[in-house]
This record gives structure tokens, C-alpha cells and sequence, in this order.
């Protein structure tokens, strides 16, 4: 019998979204096929029925999650009442909650050292998500782009520092300080 219409499409993205909850959380090295493929429901025989390698993978999944972390964000922001609403957008993204949920949280400060290594394919997929993510908190933030890259790589490196180590208190004093940091270079732009 065969499949219903559109089902192969469905399958190759419930693929794409267990390999982004596995690579937000364990990085790309660590995360098998069928690993991927059991997160999906899957067994990991079908996975060249969808995706040339791993690597076709991991580019897709790096689209999936910039998309889907970019609808979280505007959501957030769309949430506050007051300008600037990056403020609420910088609050979650620095909040103990997105530091804790890895598997849901945005994937730059997951995998950013681990592309550096990609093939050009996946460097190339990850630059452009980049600059949509950057080109979004740009606009939120009413700033231009250099000054957006800054505020979110101010936003990433926090977030990195305080996933990084095993204080708990230190923790949050990146957080804390990251956001704190992120506000006042959106409020410069006022002055």
C-alpha cells in the first residue's frame, strides 16, 4: 500500500527536527544517524532514502533551528508592550530557563566552534542563518548591523560562558552580566 501524499516530506522533517534538538544539545560529533533517527521515531535505514550524508543533514537542521528560534524570539518580543522590545528578547535569551533547555534554545552558541570545522556547504548555511539571526535582533533593536553583530555576539558569549561552567552562581553572574551589558548597548544607540 502505498504512502499518503506528502508523506515522505513529513518524515524528512520530523529527521530535521530530531537532529536539531540533538545537535542544540550534544553538538554535531557526538550525534549519531541513528541516534537522529530514533529521536524521530525512525530506523536509521531510511536515512539515505532522505539525506545524501550527514552533513545535508546538519545544514538543514541549522535552517530549522534558526527559523524556529527566530518565531520564538518575535513571539517573545511581540509579548512587551514597552520599546525597546529587545529588552524582553535579551531577558529570555539570557534567562537560566533558554541556558537550561538545550535542546530547545538557539544553536550559535552550541555549535558555533564545531562549524569551524563543517564542510563548506554547512560554513556556508551557517553564515547565512547567521546574518538572518543578526538581521533580526538588528531590527528589533532599531540598530544597524555592525552594531547588531555586536549586541548578539555580547548575547552568544554570554550564554556560552554561563553553559560553561560548573558555579552555579558564576553562572548566572554571566547571564546577569550579559544582559546588563546588551541593554546598555541598545540604549547608546539613543544617546
Amino acid at each position: 500500500m502505498p504512502y499518503p501524499k506528502g508523506h515522505k516530506i513529513k518524515v524528512r522533517g520530523k529527521i530535521v527536527e530530531s537532529a536539531a534538538r540533538a545537535f542544540r544539545t550534544n553538538g554535531i560529533q557526538e550525534v549519531s544517524v541513528p541516534f537522529i533517527m530514533k529521536g524521530a521515531g525512525l530506523t536509521h535505514g531510511g536515512f539515505y532514502s532522505h539525506f545524501d550524508n550527514k552533513e545535508q543533514l546538519v545544514a538543514e537542521a541549522c535552517e530549522y533551528a534558526i527559523s524556529d528560534t527566530i518565531a520564538l524570539l518575535q513571539n517573545v518580543a511581540d509579548q512587551e508592550e514597552q520599546n525597546p522590545k529587545i529588552n524582553k528578547v535579551i531577558d529570555y535569551y539570557l534567562s537560566p530557563y533558554h541556558r537550561d533547555q538545550t535542546e530547545m534554545s538557539c544553536i550559535f552558541p552550541a555549535l558555533s566552534s564545531e562549524i569551524s570545522r563543517s564542510s563548506e556547504e554547512v560554513r556556508q548555511v551557517f553564515t547565512h542563518e547567521l546574518e538572518r539571526m543578526i538581521n533580526f535582533i538588528s531590527n528589533l533593536a532599531e540598530i544597524d548591523m555592525s552594531s547588531g553583530r555586536a549586541l548578539f555576539s555580547t548575547m552568544v558569549g554570554s550564554l556560552v560562558l554561563a553553559r560553561s561552567v560548573s558555579d552555579p552562581e558564576l553562572s548566572d553572574s554571566f547571564l546577569s552580566a550579559g544582559r546588563q551589558q546588551a541593554k546598555e548597548m541598545v540604549k547608546r544607540k539613543d544617546m
